[in-house]
């Protein structure tokens, strides 16, 4: 059942991620604005489309695997709850869309203002949803990867992507402290990352205090 092209659809991922994080990093960042300070406009925008580009290989290889017995298999009696992770993942993006800066996630912003600094351009914000998950993009994936019938490669990869949501969410992390200080400590303790909990919910008022936090 588990095959040479599950190994190397496994380092396929690793691979990816390992390189994912290594550009994601403030050590690489600083080091191009240290050495080409004009090529930092251009960053985030390549970053996104090497992300898009490498992430070809391990979805090749996960297609190429995927012949195999069903591993997973939603029952028709548990099929809704399936499809309920759907459309949760869809209305949590789509609401959280709302409070993103898009022109700087892609990169566009920093390309048409000509920022030369490797520190987040936008200033600290929580949106409802970032007061039940500091994540909520993560927890969107988690439901829509693990929402499908699964072979074993499609598992492998479904295990490789939320172990990285997870790994990933803490190296973001220690950059956002970076970046905003205390209050993003504080925001941590008190707002799980990715899986809700219904007994760590950041009320408004606290939400508002966090935002207006003086460092």
């Amino acid at each position: 059942m588990f095959e040479s092209c599950h190994v190397w659809l496994m380092v396929s991922w690793l691979g990816y991620f390992a390189l994912h994080s290594l550009l994601a990093s403030l050590k690489v960042k600083n080091r191009v604005a240290s050495a080409k300070p004009s090529l930092m406009p251009y960053y985030r925008l390549v970053f996104n489309l090497l992300a898009l580009i490498f992430l070809v290989l391990p979805l090749a290889l996960t297609f190429q695997c995927v012949a195999g017995p069903l591993l997973i298999q939603w029952s028709e009696s548990w099929k809704w709850v399936s499809w309920l992770m759907i459309a949760t993942a869809i209305l949590l993006f789509a609401w959280t869309m709302k409070y993103y800066d898009g022109s700087e996630f892609l990169g566009l912003k920093q390309l048409k203002n000509k920022v030369e600094s490797v520190d987040d351009q936008e200033q600290f914000h929580l949106s409802p949803v970032h007061r039940f998950v500091r994540h909520p993009w993560y927890l969107v994936g988690i439901l829509i990867v693990w929402s499908r019938d699964m072979t074993m490669a499609e598992l492998i990869s479904s295990v490789m992507i939320t172990l990285y949501f997870f790994l990933g969410s803490r190296l973001e992390e220690q950059k956002l402290i970076r970046y905003h200080g205390e209050r993003y400590r504080q925001y941590c303790s008190m707002v799980p990352g990715i899986v809700p909990l219904p007994w760590k919910v950041l009320s408004k008022e606290k939400a508002d205090e966090l935002v207006n936090y003086q460092r």
